[in-house]
C-alpha cells in the first residue's frame, strides 16, 4: 500500500481492502501491513505501515506486553491478541514436530535403519534432520551394489531441498550384506563427494553409517567425515 491511497480503509475501493483481499485471495496473499491492520483492527493503513517502518514483524512479536501496547494504535487489548496468536503459532509449530525422534548418537541412527541390516542387497538410505536433529523424513536412495551412479548427490539432496519442513542436515546409512561393516574405497569416495555437495547446498552431511551383522561403522566417529 502506498501513502497516496486514502487515509481510511473505508475509503479504499472495496476490492483492495485487506479483509476483502483476504476473503478472495487467501491470507497468504496479504502484505505484512495489511495483516497488521487486521490484527490492530485499524481504520487506517498508515498506522500499521508506520509501525512496520520502525519495527520488523519479528521484533513486534517478540516485544513484551507493556512495550507492544505502548505503540501508537495498539493498546492493551490488541497487544494481548497479537501476543496470544503468536504464542499459539509457536506452540502449533512445536507440536507439529513433537512426534519426530531425535537422533543424538550412532545407536539412535542405527535403530532407525535396523530393517536393512540383514538385507541381501545393499540399501542406501538418507535420513533428513531438522535443526534440532529430529528425523523428519527417510528416503531409499538406491537398492543394489553401491556405486557412484546409484548414489549421485542429486538423488540424495533433491528430496531434502523439496522437503516442506526445511532440512538442516542429512545422514547416509547403508548395509553390507557381507556382514563386515568396514568401508570400501567406493564408500570413502561416496562420503567425500556427498559431504562436498552438502557443504555447497548448505545441508551438512552429519554422518555416514555402514551397518552389518558384525557391527556398525561411523564415518564421523572414525574421523573420516570431512
Amino acid at each position: 500500500m502506498e501513502n497516496t491511497l486514502p487515509e481510511l480503509i473505508r475509503d479504499l475501493p472495496p476490492a483492495v481492502r485487506p479483509i476483502t483481499r483476504l476473503s478472495s485471495l487467501g491470507v497468504e496473499a496479504l502484505k505484512e501491513a495489511e495483516l497488521l491492520s487486521l490484527a490492530l483492527r485499524s481504520r487506517s493503513m498508515r498506522t500499521p505501515e508506520e509501525i512496520l517502518r520502525r519495527h520488523s514483524m519479528k521484533t513486534l512479536l517478540a516485544m513484551p506486553m507493556v512495550r507492544l501496547s505502548s505503540l501508537r494504535g495498539v493498546g492493551d487489548s490488541v497487544a494481548a491478541t497479537i501476543l496470544a496468536v503468536a504464542e499459539l503459532t509457536r506452540r502449533a509449530d512445536q507440536s507439529s514436530i513433537a512426534g519426530f525422534p531425535t537422533l543424538q548418537s550412532v545407536e539412535d541412527v542405527a535403530a532407525q535403519a535396523i530393517e536393512i541390516r540383514d538385507k541381501k542387497k545393499e540399501y542406501l538410505l538418507a535420513f533428513f534432520l531438522n535443526a534440532r536433529h529430529q528425523l523428519i523424513a527417510k528416503e531409499i536412495i538406491s537398492i543394489g551394489t553401491l556405486t557412484a551412479s546409484l548414489a549421485h548427490p542429486r538423488e540424495i539432496f533433491a528430496p531434502a531441498i523439496a522437503h516442506p519442513r526445511g532440512v538442516a542436515g542429512t545422514i547416509l546409512i547403508h548395509n553390507h550384506p557381507s556382514g563386515d561393516p568396514s568401508p570400501s574405497d567406493e564408500d570413502m569416495r561416496l562420503t567425500k563427494r556427498i559431504a562436498q555437495a552438502g557443504h555447497i547446498l548448505g545441508i551438512d552431511l552429519l554422518d555416514h553409517l555402514i551397518i552389518a551383522e558384525r557391527g556398525t561403522f561411523s564415518f564421523k566417529q572414525s574421523g573420516n567425515l570431512l
